[in-house]
């Protein structure tokens, strides 16, 4: 080997054996940085406090009146007399309507006079049968005439009776439909009459109160275009929940009088329940929307755990937590969206 080779070879060795140097050194570096421990991520939390909750429904309602009916005539016929006082309280058994009833009293006055001959008949048979002049069965006879007679007569009075058409009861006669000298039927619908001095509120709640529905119970209600509250008297209840909406039909009466209140007015009904003094509540934001349910994550010792939960009433800031949660938990509140299951968090700070 020529020696002007021999620097240029000490200086390959020399440049190989640094190399081999600069690995080993970066060796230890990359291992570290593998083993170094995850850092826990800093969170705020929320240590969950029993607070006293009221509970306030609003739901809409409907005025309904006390009675309510369509008037309709029993039986066909001519109209030949109308006294309905379109807008006006009536009375019960007030005449609104006479329908044509010449050719009924005409078979009445034709079975009292045949009456009056039977029952003739029927004394001088009695007569006879207490000096046995006729039989027995012959008396029967005319006895079972007279009774057939009058059972004739109280059906052609029942007849007349149905060409009247009366107010059932005290209530505000609406518009009429009809007029002098129209052909009615059953289906004809002469006027409506509502009972409106007492007037009743409908309404229905979600199925999660229908235990703490009481008869006797006070709600309010205000109507629309005014802000005066009223107040109702729960009367009764459904005999069950609605399937279709889940609720359950409730049945007031109103306690107020006043010239704004009619049946059909839609109200805003306004229900307050006994508060629950250990209530679970916590911030809104801590909620997550799940696509079946929500969770809450939950601090234990440093890891988050997801923890399903039922919610309940709600407001801008709070959510009633109905399950899942405890006195003395611990939740996140921040940076939600970045945290794993079982991830490694660090409270940073307790928000109240």
């Amino acid at each position: 080997m020529k020696p002007t080779f021999l620097p240029g070879i000490i200086l390959i060795i020399v440049l190989i054996s640094c190399g081999e140097k600069e690995k080993k050194i970066a060796a230890p570096q990359q291992n570290g940085a593998a083993n170094r421990p995850a850092v826990a991520m800093q969170v705020d939390g929320f240590v969950v406090k029993p607070k006293s909750l009221s509970d306030n429904v609003e739901v809409p309602g409907s005025l309904i009146a006390n009675e309510s009916t369509e008037i309709h005539p029993e039986i066909s016929g001519r109209v030949v007399q109308l006294n309905v006082g379109e807008g006006r309280q009536v009375s019960r058994g007030t005449l609104l309507a006479k329908l044509y009833d010449g050719d009924l009293q005409a078979q009445l006055k034709k079975l009292q006079v045949q009456l009056q001959i039977a029952k003739q008949n029927e004394d001088r048979s009695s007569q006879l049968l207490k000096i046995q002049g006729i039989s027995q069965q012959d008396y029967d006879a005319s006895l079972l005439n007279v009774n057939n007679i009058n059972a004739d007569i109280e059906i052609i009075r029942t007849s007349i009776i149905k060409t009247e058409i009366r107010a059932p009861f005290n209530g505000k006669v609406g518009l009429k439909n009809i007029s002098i000298g129209a052909f009615v039927t059953p289906a004809t619908i002469v006027a409506t009459i509502q009972q409106t001095d007492v007037l009743k509120l409908d309404f229905a709640v979600p199925e999660k109160y229908t235990a703490q529905i009481k008869t006797g119970q006070l709600v309010s209600f205000t109507t629309e275009g005014s802000s005066k509250k009223y107040t109702a008297k729960i009367m009764a209840t459904e005999s069950g929940v609605t399937e279709n909406t889940r609720s359950l039909m409730i049945r007031s009466i109103v306690q107020n009088k006043d010239a704004a209140l009619a049946p059909g007015v839609f109200a805003k009904v306004i229900m307050n329940f006994d508060p629950d003094p250990n209530a679970i509540v916590i911030p809104t934001q801590a909620v997550l929307p799940q696509a079946r349910g929500k969770k809450v994550i939950v601090y234990q010792g440093g890891i988050a755990k997801f923890v399903d939960v039922t919610t309940g009433i709600r407001d801008s800031s709070q959510v009633q937590i109905v399950t899942g949660l405890k006195a003395g938990d611990t939740i996140v509140t921040t940076g939600l969206l970045s945290i794993r299951p079982e991830g490694k968090i660090a409270i940073n700070k307790i928000i109240n």
